[in-house]
């Protein structure tokens, strides 16, 4: 079993390394601005003593006012997680940077959320639907979709 570490002293060695980088952390996670998700992911899997290098899981929520993103972090050297998140505050053309090139897990994961929620991951080398058909209306995944 991994130690999950204190969101709020990961949010402050963020924040020294990316000023306004973090919106906000608490003990279990860290919520960061999506203009620089792409930084702060290069910065926890290469930065000593963090070293997260295994992304479990990528997942997404919709809470209406806000699409959420949530990664899973853990170092396998240090037997450590994290959990880092992000949003999207538009609904019409929601659009995150895509952490395929920090961690290769995100690669099916990025396009099972687009397909379902309708996040755009900027970057990503095959943004296209993953489970239902080209030409599907909708992402079914949205409070929203009917």
């Amino acid at each position: 079993m991994t130690l999950a570490l204190n969101g709020e002293e990961i949010g402050k060695k963020l924040a020294e390394a990316f000023p306004a980088a973090v919106v906000s952390s608490d003990k279990l996670n860290v919520l960061v601005d999506s203009k620089h998700l792409q930084p702060v992911a290069e910065y926890l899997k290469n930065t000593s003593g963090l070293e997260f290098d295994y992304l479990t899981f990528v997942t997404a929520t919709d809470y209406l006012d806000y699409l959420e993103i949530v990664y899973r972090l853990v170092s396998l050297k240090n037997n450590h997680s994290l959990i880092l998140k992000t949003r999207c505050h538009t609904r019409d053309n929601p659009v995150v940077p895509t952490v395929v090139n920090t961690w290769r897990a995100a690669y099916y994961q990025e396009r099972e959320i687009f397909d379902l929620l309708g996040i755009r991951f900027e970057g990503h080398p095959d943004m296209r639907r993953l489970l239902l058909w080209e030409g599907f209306q909708g992402h079914p995944l949205r409070r929203d979709y009917l």
